[in-house]
């Protein structure tokens, strides 16, 4: 269940956009977003220890992250995570929601 979602919602976002990339490490692939190497970051069910550090980054920088309900991520337990330069932000949600 937790794999066909994901694949449906990666050739989801791969069809509207130029390429995805993941380095293995939510970390640095938010750190990437708040640097402005990638425009956006999603994952299922990370736990804090994998964002925290990366969600103050990105906020400092101008970006966004959210849980994939729009709500700020919980720092103390698991989320699922959309982190964006801000400006893809609502488009990349809309794409959780179908």
């Amino acid at each position: 269940q937790k794999a066909e979602r994901t694949f449906k919602i990666v050739y989801d976002v791969f069809m509207r956009s130029q390429d995805i990339r993941r380095s293995g490490s939510a970390a640095l692939d938010i750190a990437y977003v708040a640097c402005g190497r990638l425009d956006g970051f999603f994952e299922m069910n990370l736990q804090p220890w994998d964002y925290a550090a990366g969600s103050l980054l990105l906020k400092e920088a101008g970006g966004c992250i959210t849980n994939w309900q729009g709500e700020n991520v919980n720092l103390l337990a698991s989320d699922s995570v959309i982190a964006t330069n801000g400006l893809i932000h609502k488009s990349l949600m809309e794409l959780f929601r179908t």
